[in-house]
């Protein structure tokens, strides 16, 4: 299938400000794409570009005083293949896993595994090592936290999203990621667009979307506690230890959003 996708994006900024955008499709989907994602900024803007330690691309560039305007509107083949299944997968020994794996168990800035691991190892330990038990905490999750936009809240951690049993897909992924990792399973968050497609439309807005990835049986697999079911048409931008390494926008300076759309959709020839 072909995916039409991209943003529309307007921030004000009271003085020049430099930001941190990171809003291109992951590398790993490069042979995919049929029309770029190019960053159209409005006024035009000099940015330059880098790969951070995660191996995502990142965009720099300096926002004058008032309106700045981002765009983009791409094409991109999918194959329409589900989520990969492999119920046999296995959980590995820490002892045995790559040494890239290693900073996926530790804690970070929204994933504290230190508060949530007497949580993880009373409703865990019994569940089956490897897909059984990720899946458990899946359902864990999905159960545990009432979704909706309005408990939106950026400073949302991982404990306090099991706290406060509300918030939005990255508040799932959040405290999925630390659940995984409190029971040595190496999970790593990630963001990008998740279209409607293959399922009933939702008639809220379009948004990025935050899922989570775990390493067994020696490949990282994609889970996904908000929607807790296999979908297709996933479009990865970016993967690190948790939001703060994959924010869409950093602003180093005060900004007020005017507009944000995001839109995600299967194009018919």
């Amino acid at each position: 299938m072909k995916i039409r996708l991209g943003y529309d994006i307007t921030i004000t900024h009271p003085q020049y400000t430099p930001m941190l955008l990171m809003l291109n499709i992951h590398y790993s989907r490069a042979s995919h794409i049929i029309i770029p994602d190019h960053l159209i900024t409005t006024p035009a803007v000099h940015v330059t570009q880098y790969r951070d330690s995660f191996g995502n691309w990142c965009s720099r560039l300096v926002a004058p005083p008032g309106p700045i305007r981002f765009q983009t509107d791409a094409l991109i083949f999918d194959p329409g293949t589900l989520d990969r299944y492999e119920p046999d997968a296995i959980q590995h020994d820490v002892s045995e896993l790559p040494d890239e794996c290693m900073q996926f168990l530790l804690g970070s800035r929204y994933c504290e595994t230190d508060k949530l691991m007497d949580v993880a190892w009373a409703n865990f330990n019994s569940a089956p090592l490897g897909w059984g038990r990720v899946q458990a905490i899946c359902d864990f999750v999905h159960n545990h936290i009432t979704f909706g936009y309005n408990y939106a809240r950026s400073s949302r951690t991982a404990f306090e999203g099991y706290q406060e049993r509300v918030g939005v897909c990255r508040d799932f992924a959040h405290l999925a990621v630390t659940l995984c990792r409190a029971m040595n399973i190496p999970a790593r968050y990630c963001t990008g667009y998740l279209g409607d497609i293959g399922v009933p439309r939702d008639p809220a807005p379009m948004d990025f979307s935050a899922w989570f990835e775990v390493y067994l049986g020696n490949h990282w697999h994609t889970f996904d506690a908000r929607h807790n079911r296999r979908r297709t048409a996933r479009v990865l931008i970016a993967r690190g230890r948790d939001a703060a390494d994959i924010a869409i926008s950093t602003h180093f300076g005060p900004s007020i959003l005017n507009n944000f759309t995001v839109f995600t959709d299967e194009v018919f020839d």
